[in-house]
């Protein structure tokens, strides 16, 4: 929580000084801003004597002195095509992975927004819908980065409430958190006059955190790459030396792989250790038969919402320290979504991908295999030839058991596409650096096709020694 102690800098404005300048002054709203290396929970109880609370209807009518509504809601003579490739090309919102418990993660960037005078707000919104709407039917995480925000482009206030209605239920619903980096007082102010409107479990949702260093630990993020003007902020403001935010998932996995680790660890090692040094029936670790066995059970599988929920992570965060160090666990008592999240976690602690590094850019192509005789032919190559024994019956073993959830689907609402969306980051990714909204959407759209078509890729399991050709 923000306490109230005295603070050293006139105004956050002041303290943050890559803020711009705002259309008010900012010297009444001056409050401890939190310490650099922390996340707070926002508690805006400290702000209330100092702004009147507005009416929704208040809050419809009002703007920034300096903005002009009508001109971001309507826009003449511009071209529809040409503002969505400008959005686009912006990268303004970006997937950056997954949390700890393999939620995924949006990113939006504050210093890429376009301009207010560009802005249609039709158009705008029905960017980001579509932008997110495949995350959105699950769990997901949003991280909103302010710093780098131009003048010219704050929007109005009429403009963000008429965003926030258009957004449907399961954008509201489905978020778990919303992490604001480096808060200012415009981000506390607009906090403040949406609240008195704005449901109490989305504002349970609000976190601000003013390091990125304290943001890749809650996310459980190896790498996070932001824009500079982000970076730069968030060094001079922690005052540390110069360093990277690029780097490998893999290296930094590997790196924990060096250490002394039990050889009955199954998590966060790969799958060929495992196979070394456990009893690994047909290349399955121990724990990933375990899950599976319990979560094929009649009145398991059907369970609403298996594997889009997330468990306790307190919960798989101590099944998985007991799995590591060799203890028997019984998973017959545990939650069912604790369970399929310690599944969903095993996937993405490996030190490499399950579908490997090699075949992450002809996955992400999939798009580009436009007729049903060549994604036919692709994918049975990619999976048949090219995956090492072990993933190969792994994940064959894997896509068989979501096979059965998806019979179920009438029940527990998964569908192959829902899977996929779940799956697809857990399955695969880069070597270096995050996948972007461009990559993610054929990294799904592959994990939908085999599990649609697992009956004509699987038909005949073949030897992995003996090679053929495929049509």
């Amino acid at each position: 929580m923000i306490d109230s102690t005295e603070d050293p800098h006139p105004s956050l404005s002041d303290w943050h000084d890559y803020e711009p300048n705002l259309e008010f002054d900012d010297t009444e709203l001056s409050h401890p801003s939190p310490e650099p290396g922390t996340t707070t929970v926002f508690d805006d109880i400290n702000y209330s004597a100092e702004f009147e609370i507005p009416t929704e209807d208040e809050i419809i009518k009002t703007t920034l002195e300096a903005d002009n509504y009508e001109e971001q809601l309507t826009m003449v003579g511009h071209d529809e095509n040409a503002i969505r490739k400008d959005f686009k090309r912006r990268k303004f919102i970006e997937f950056i992975g997954t949390d700890k418990q393999g939620q995924p993660i949006i990113a939006i960037y504050a210093c890429r927004l376009p301009e207010r005078k560009d802005l249609n707000s039709n158009i705008f919104i029905d960017f980001i819908i579509k932008s997110m709407e495949e995350f959105v039917q699950n769990d997901y995480i949003i991280a909103y980065f302010h710093q780098g925000m131009k003048d010219n482009s704050k929007p109005a206030l009429q403009f963000l409430w008429n965003s926030y209605k258009e957004l449907d239920r399961s954008f509201k619903k489905n978020l778990k958190k919303l992490y604001v980096v480096h808060p200012t007082t415009f981000i506390r102010m607009v906090w403040f006059f949406f609240k008195p409107i704005i449901s109490e479990k989305f504002k349970s949702k609000l976190i601000y955190t003013s390091s990125l260093d304290e943001l890749k630990q809650s996310l459980g993020l190896n790498t996070l790459k932001v824009p500079d003007p982000v970076r730069e902020f968030d060094e001079k403001i922690n005052n540390a030396a110069r360093y990277t935010l690029r780097g490998s998932k893999s290296s930094l996995k590997s790196s924990r792989s060096l250490e002394n680790l039990p050889k009955s660890a199954q998590f966060g090692v790969s799958l060929r250790f495992i196979i070394e040094n456990s009893a690994c029936l047909n290349c399955i670790p121990p724990i990933v038969r375990k899950c599976v066995d319990h979560l094929s059970l009649p009145d398991v599988v059907e369970t609403e919402g298996i594997f889009r929920r997330s468990g306790n992570y307190a919960r798989i965060k101590e099944l998985r320290a007991k799995i590591n160090a060799g203890e028997e666990v019984q998973l017959c008592n545990e939650d069912t979504h604790v369970v399929a999240s310690l599944l969903k976690t095993f996937l993405r602690e490996l030190e490499e991908p399950l579908l490997t590094y090699e075949l992450y850019e002809d996955i992400t192509q999939f798009s580009e295999w436009k007729t049903e005789e060549a994604r036919s032919r692709n994918v049975k190559q990619l999976l048949r030839e090219r995956l090492p024994e072990e993933n190969y019956e792994l994940f064959k073993y894997i896509v068989e058991f979501l096979g059965k959830i998806m019979e179920r689907k009438d029940f527990n609402k998964m569908t192959s596409s829902n899977l996929s969306i779940v799956f697809g980051p857990n399955l695969v990714w880069p070597k270096q650096e995050q996948m972007s909204l461009d990559e993610i959407g054929p990294i799904n759209a592959f994990i939908d096709y085999v599990l649609q078509h697992q009956d004509d890729i699987y038909f005949v399991d073949i030897n992995k020694k003996d090679r053929g050709t495929y049509d």
